[in-house]
């Protein structure tokens, strides 16, 4: 996976990454070790994407592992590999937040989420995800739902500039908004290419900086694809999911992917504070202890081998024996409108 953007890419320039990065796991070797790989033991792969992590799960003699991916093309791509591993590998085409339901009764010895767009996905023009290849506004992981084209023609004015300030960490969300507007009235914006020239003619980058549009169809594919909130979902579904002791590993590439992380784990991972108002309600124990104290980053080598790595963040956790918590951690997502309120057309 990558950072979650067109990271390669540079103002007027050429993308940095080339193919040779594109099949790249990110920290590979680092994750396999936090996961404590070991024979005999069932793990999750809730991004397959190319199977990177995969195959080197694969590498130790008697593991298992599912697969799991809401983008068709993956999992037919990992057709072949399935073939080769003779039941011991499983792919399912679904969202990862169900992983706790795929799995069933099997507990996990393992999990590991890579966080963001996969390079395959940005490559490929006919997605939409990429400013670089003019294609379809599209940007939808799976095959279901409204597509970023829909956002842009739908969503207000004050609803695209909270997303893509919000989601995009962009400075100018506001005069971005507001040429999206302005254009849309004009003629529908239906391709990537015409997203980018627009967001290009209020945002402009310095030489050697990133491409303008980078922020807002970063803000755009996280929000068509619910990606925020499928990652807490999904969190939650590995703590249900896997045994005592078994781990958790995420890599993130985008700071809030890695935040809710962070949240997430440190809220599961201490015991809450009794309340005066509530003497007698019991605090549940942890579910989780944090591995990692800070979070892993790739070394100078791996970024010279794989430029959109350059961002990433590792954050491991092994499951205790607590049950499973019922509630999420407050404020974890940002506040926005939903998917749902755009395409019916908030008041």
């Amino acid at each position: 996976m990558t950072t979650g953007s067109d990271s390669g890419a540079v103002a007027g320039g050429k993308p940095v990454a080339d193919s040779v990065a594109r099949h790249v796991p990110v920290l590979a070797r680092r994750v396999v070790d936090w996961l404590g790989v070991h024979a005999g033991g069932l793990y999750i792969d809730a991004t397959f994407g190319a199977g990177g992590y995969t195959r080197l799960i694969l590498e130790t003699p008697g593991t298992r592992v599912i697969g799991i991916d809401r983008d068709q093309t993956a999992i037919a791509h990992g057709a072949d590999m399935v073939q080769a591993e003779h039941g011991r590998l499983e792919l399912i085409e679904d969202r990862f937040s169900n992983l706790d339901a795929i799995a069933g009764a099997a507990a996990a010895d393992g999990v590991v989420f890579d966080l963001g767009v996969s390079s395959m996905q940005l490559d490929e023009a006919v997605r939409g995800f990429s400013f670089r290849l003019d294609g379809p506004l599209d940007m939808r992981m799976g095959r279901h739902g409204p597509s970023a084209a829909d956002v842009v023609a739908r969503a207000s004015e004050r609803d695209l500039a909270s997303i893509i300030g919000t989601l995009g960490e962009e400075n100018h969300a506001r005069a971005v908004a507001r040429a999206i507007v302005r254009a849309r009235e004009e003629r529908a914006i239906a391709t990537t290419g015409a997203l980018a020239d627009i967001v290009a003619r209020v945002v402009h980058a310095r030489p050697g900086a990133i491409h303008p549009a980078t922020r807002t169809f970063q803000a755009l594919r996280i929000f068509v694809n619910d990606e925020l909130g499928e990652l807490a979902r999904g969190l939650a579904a590995a703590e249900r999911a896997l045994k005592p002791s078994g781990r958790l590993v995420a890599v993130a590439f985008h700071s809030l992917e890695d935040r809710i992380v962070k949240t997430f784990l440190a809220e599961r991972s201490r015991t809450p504070a009794g309340s005066r108002h509530r003497p007698d309600v019991v605090a549940p124990p942890p579910t989780f202890d944090v591995l990692t104290r800070r979070p892993e980053t790739p070394d100078e080598a791996e970024i010279a081998a794989n430029p959109r790595a350059r961002s990433a963040k590792l954050r491991a956790a092994a499951r205790t024996a607590a049950s499973p918590r019922a509630t999420m951690p407050e404020n974890l997502l940002p506040r926005l409108p939903s998917l749902e309120e755009i395409m019916r057309g908030r008041r």
